[in-house]
């Protein structure tokens, strides 16, 4: 099969667009009544690994629809005059959900650079998920 773009392509160009916070920068950020940490992984990986704590769980799945006010599953805290600081696993799918929910004019949005999987690998907190 050829492919027109390639995810990893999608990725990039994604994060041509959007902001991206390092590690430092995002633990830095974590008690900042400001700023919202929201986790777009699958239920099965927080499960598996827990989450960054006072993390927002929004599956990648639904977050387009959360995020939108005329949608029926609006979630108030998208309304919220707060930073969103999007992760996932290595942040692939946080770099373009950044740039698709900035896109529909959520701008007080970035990411984690390399995601959940380089929060844990820097021994950064992490809680079971509950």
């Amino acid at each position: 099969m050829s492919l027109l773009i390639s995810a990893r392509q999608l990725v990039e160009e994604a994060n041509c667009l959007i902001d991206t916070l390092s590690l430092e920068e995002a633990d830095a950020r974590r008690s900042d009544s400001g700023v919202q940490f929201v986790d777009i992984r699958d239920v099965r990986e927080l499960e598996r690994e827990g989450m960054i704590p006072g993390a927002f769980h929004a599956p990648r799945g639904m977050l387009e629809f959360w995020i939108d006010p005329e949608s029926p599953y609006f979630k108030p805290v998208f309304a919220e005059e707060k930073l969103f600081v999007f992760y996932c696993q290595s942040g692939w799918r946080s770099a373009l959900a950044t740039a698709t929910v900035q896109r529909m004019g959520l701008d007080n949005v970035c990411h984690i650079e390399g995601g959940f999987n380089a929060w844990k690998k820097a021994g950064l907190d992490i809680k079971p998920k509950q």
